[in-house]
């Protein structure tokens, strides 16, 4: 069952998805040469305390942290600890959420680390957000769950990966609907599976999380011995973007983006719902 949100609901979404933009900020300040992920998991915890908002991630299914801290090959789930100390020259995905009042918001971004970044790895995070925002795009009143999914694929796949080859999009994991809880129904994939049929339709008050993972090479990956931490099987390295999205009846809200997501949806061509916050 998809849990539809009355507007009411969306205004409480906003509020836990501006906590979690604030930790995405402060976290992104914090990703330097020589900063462990226990750091940046320390930041986070701060950013919540200081917004009375609950950590989703903390407990979740056992997670022992507040946010998620992948570095490099690192697809999702990244355990923080004091042993990863970020050096000049890597990536880092951090994936967190915040609760208000019962409601969650989630999102993810990925952040170089100090300098001297390769045009691969710069583009390999570029073309993760855009086709996120694709998706985004295509939360429209009218279209199904497939749409999606397609607008995400169909912009990975259209991109030229320097050096060659393709991008590989990660099949094991991917959005999801968010509300009362941080995981919901629809289960959202990042390409197309015919066998999966064209999902429910897109409605007001219908909100998703939106995350597609790429890498430089393969699609598959692995769970690490500690259970939680996903690695790409061929070592390539991976980004992983996300934002959580209300489809109201003025068009889709972005509700973990500082603006709404107003800037770069008309970029787009689309005008986004007004915040209720505002």
């Amino acid at each position: 069952m998809v849990q539809i949100k009355s507007p009411e609901q969306i205004a409480k979404m906003r509020e836990a998805g501006l906590v979690v933009a604030a930790i995405h900020a402060a976290t992104r300040e914090a990703a330097v040469p020589g900063a462990t992920t226990r750091d940046l998991d320390q930041v986070a915890r701060k950013v919540l305390a200081e917004h009375g908002a609950k950590p989703n991630f903390l407990g979740y299914g056992g997670f022992p942290a507040t946010i998620c801290t992948s570095a490099n090959e690192v697809v999702v789930h990244g355990i923080p600890d004091d042993r990863t100390v970020l050096k000049d020259g890597d990536i880092i995905s951090v994936d967190c959420g915040a609760i208000i009042d019962g409601w969650h918001g989630d999102a993810a971004y990925t952040a170089f680390v100090g300098s001297g970044h390769s045009p691969e790895l710069i583009e390999l995070s570029r073309v993760t957000e855009e086709s996120m925002w694709a998706g985004i795009a295509a939360m429209k009143q009218g279209n199904r769950l497939v749409d999606v999914s397609r607008a995400v694929e169909t912009y990975i796949r259209r991109q030229p990966k320097p050096g060659g080859g393709r991008y590989g999009i990660i099949e094991d994991y991917g959005g999801h609907g968010i509300g009362t809880e941080m995981h919901m129904d629809p289960h959202l994939l990042n390409y197309v599976d015919r066998r999966r049929g064209k999902g429910p339709k897109l409605v007001p008050g219908f909100c998703l999380a939106i995350e597609p993972m790429v890498s430089l090479g393969t699609p598959k990956t692995a769970v690490l011995e500690d259970e939680w931490t996903v690695v790409t099987t061929d070592g390539t390295w991976s980004s992983h973007w996300e934002h959580s999205v209300a489809l109201t009846e003025q068009g889709p809200l972005v509700l973990t983006a500082p603006d709404g997501g107003r800037a770069k949806l008309a970029e787009l061509g689309i005008t986004a719902a007004p915040d209720p916050l505002a």
